[in-house]
Formats: C-alpha cells, sequence, structure tokens
C-alpha cells in the first residue's frame, strides 16, 4: 500500500494554494472544497460504519501525479469524512486489470472505484457477474449495467480555455500538444486545445500555430502508453526545436518527460512552458512547478468521494456523473508562479469566455465528450 497520509498532505494543500491564489476562472463553476479554518485544527474523523470502498488504478499507479493519484486522494477523503474502510489495488501493467479488480471483488468490497478508460471491458465483465456489488468507473461512459456509474468529464471546455491561453501568452507564436495513447479520455483534451488556439486567432486575428494534433483530421502525435517518460522527453524537445514555447501533455507520468525537457531548454535561456492535466500539476508534480503555466483539471477527487457518499446512504444511481465548467468538475487551475506572464487583460478575457461557454454563447465541441 502506498503512504496514505503524504496523499492526504497533498490533497490539504492542494486546497489552500488554490484558495490562496488567484481567483480567475472560479466564478460560476460551483462550490470550492472547504476550506480549512485557519487555526489547525482539522474536522474530527466520522464514526466508522460498516462500508468498504476500494479503487484499482490503471497502470499508472496512485502516484502518477495525475487522473489515478486524484481518484485515490477521493477515496482518502471518504475514508476520513465518512468513516469507512478502504481498500486498494494497484496496477503495473494492463494484464493486472483483471486480477485487481477480481481481489477487489473477492474482498467483499460494497463498490468499487476503477480509474481509466483502459479498465472498461475489465468492469463491465466483473459488474455483470457481481450484479449485487456496485461499481464506479472514471473516465468511461460505454457500460450501460445498474451497478456501475461513470464519472465522466467534458474535458474540452476547461482545454478549451488553455488553448486560449497558450495562444495568448505564446512568445514564439508555436504550441504544442501530443497524448499518450489515442483513446477519447485523451483526444478530449487536444480537441479542445485546438479549437481554444483557433478560437484565439479569429478573435485576435492572429496566426498562432499548434503542432501535435490536427483536430479535424484526428490525427497527431502520441507515445502509445502512459509511462514512457523518455519519449516524452524527446516529443518536447522535438516540438521546442520546431519553435513550440507551450506545450500540453495529455499523457499521465509521460508529462513528466515534458517537464524534464523544459527544465533543460529553460537552463540555456528558454521561455518554454507546460500546461499539465488532469490535476493542478503545481500542486502535484514534484520538479520544475515554476515552469508550469496552469492546468486543465478534471476534480476526479471530489467526484470519487461523492459517489461513495451517495453509495453509503443508499442513493447509488447509474446515472452519469459528468464534469463540466459549470458544476465545477473541469477547471482552469491558477497560474502560480507564472502569474506575471499572464496579463491582466487575457485574464479577464478568460472569465468572459468561461462565462460564454458555460452560457452556450460559445459551443466547445469534440467527438468525445460526453453526449
Amino acid at each position: 500500500m502506498k503512504n496514505s497520509r503524504s496523499f492526504i498532505k497533498r490533497r490539504t494543500g492542494m486546497s489552500a494554494a488554490a484558495l490562496g491564489a488567484t481567483a480567475l476562472l472560479l466564478a460560476g463553476c460551483g462550490a470550492a472544497p472547504p476550506a480549512d479554518n485557519g487555526g489547525g485544527a482539522s474536522e474530527p474523523a466520522a464514526e466508522p460504519v460498516d462500508y468498504t470502498g476500494c479503487i484499482v488504478s490503471d497502470s499508472g499507479g496512485f502516484d502518477d501525479q495525475s487522473f489515478n493519484q486524484s481518484s485515490y486522494e477521493g477515496i482518502l477523503a471518504a475514508e476520513e469524512s465518512l468513516g469507512i474502510e478502504i481498500q486498494q489495488a494497484e496496477s503495473q501493467a494492463e494484464t493486472d486489470f483483471t486480477p485487481n479488480v477480481n481481489s477487489m471483488v473477492t474482498s467483499g468490497c460494497d463498490l468499487i472505484v476503477t480509474v481509466g478508460f483502459l479498465l472498461s471491458a475489465t468492469t463491465a465483465e466483473a459488474a455483470e457477474a457481481n450484479p449485487d456489488t456496485n461499481f464506479a468507473i472514471v473516465d468511461d461512459s460505454q457500460i450501460d449495467l445498474p451497478n456501475v456509474k461513470p464519472i465522466i468529464y467534458d474535458t474540452a471546455q476547461a482545454a478549451f480555455l488553455a488553448g486560449y491561453l497558450a495562444a495568448g501568452t505564446s512568445e514564439t507564436g508555436t504550441v504544442a500538444t501530443y497524448g499518450g495513447i489515442q483513446i477519447p479520455t485523451v483526444t478530449i483534451f487536444m480537441d479542445g486545445f485546438a479549437d481554444g488556439v483557433t478560437y484565439y486567432n479569429e478573435q485576435k486575428d492572429a496566426d498562432v500555430q499548434l503542432l501535435g494534433w490536427d483536430k479535424e483530421a484526428q490525427t497527431g502525435t502520441f507515445v502509445g502508453d502512459f509511462v514512457n517518460q523518455a519519449a516524452g522527453k524527446t516529443n518536447t524537445e522535438n516540438f521546442i526545436n520546431e519553435g513550440a514555447d507551450i506545450i500540453m501533455p495529455v499523457a499521465g507520468p509521460v508529462g513528466l518527460g515534458t517537464i524534464e525537457a523544459v527544465e533543460e531548454a529553460n537552463a540555456e535561456d528558454g521561455t518554454a512552458k507546460v500546461i499539465w492535466v488532469d490535476s493542478d500539476g503545481f500542486l502535484t508534480v514534484e520538479s520544475g512547478t515554476e515552469y508550469i503555466l496552469s492546468s486543465v483539471m478534471k476534480l476526479m477527487g471530489e467526484a470519487v468521494e461523492q459517489v461513495i457518499s451517495e453509495d453509503v446512504e443508499d442513493n447509488f444511481s447509474n446515472e452519469p456523473y459528468v464534469g463540466t465548467l459549470e458544476n465545477g468538475g473541469v477547471a482552469l487551475a491558477p497560474f502560480h508562479d507564472q502569474e506575471d506572464a499572464v496579463s491582466d487583460e487575457l485574464k479577464a478575457e478568460l472569465e468572459e469566455l468561461q462565462a460564454a461557454i458555460i452560457a452556450g454563447e460559445v459551443t466547445v465541441e469534440s467527438e468525445a465528450s460526453p453526449q
């Protein structure tokens, strides 16, 4: 088992930092996580209940500084706030998916959270074979069973803001993105990012170029997995050599290779920056955070905690949870150390753009968006 206390500390730091940073893009996004009361005292732990919540990671593991970690923080929060027991199974490869899910079933879990689109087939098979066990799957909406709740996100909305941000802060007029595996939960980020760049060009009569993804053709640069950080570094070095100064990796831990490449490029007086995905990379990545311009966040921890809470209260349903800008399920993270790199004018435009997306005045479309 991973050191769960370190995740709880990181989660607490996340709330405090986010609340202390700029309020950009929080308006209209729903309630933020409750803040610390300032006195250092935490809420008392809930009385234990007879309930076991379980979670299975994909091959990135629970310390991927991305979506597995965010989801795991949600079950840790449920353990603390609801007084439940938890169990976890960490996958190192896709061949671990089925035995890990089956081990959770045989352990008597009340609800099993599976993390990631790649666990779809395994989750469906286990849920159909075990109708008395409830499941929730992050980042997949293909399963239509009464005991499976999809937790999905219209990530293109927040990625659209990130594309506009990247285009508006690029000093070279070229930005880039690449993916881990070409699956809908990856391309939805890339679609939104591409459209945000295009929208900026239309509004500003600009010509910012995007490398790594052609939305219309649905072709681009992919590593082929979510573990090969060396490939992520190479991709990023190639993009920088082609003139890109802002890169958005949509590849889980592979993105750490991008961070390394950007650190090295900036050591030679470069101005490269990174847009992280899934979590607020400034708070989860361990080095190079000063070069993270922002992050396209999916608030997975909050959703996982909510779904478990509903199940504890016997209110489970298979109706999908869909995270949007409007309900705060997706968001653009604060700029942290890059605050001065974003002009006040651009910050105001991003706030207006978010409001327009929520109001339906600006339409963000991706083939991978939840229907």
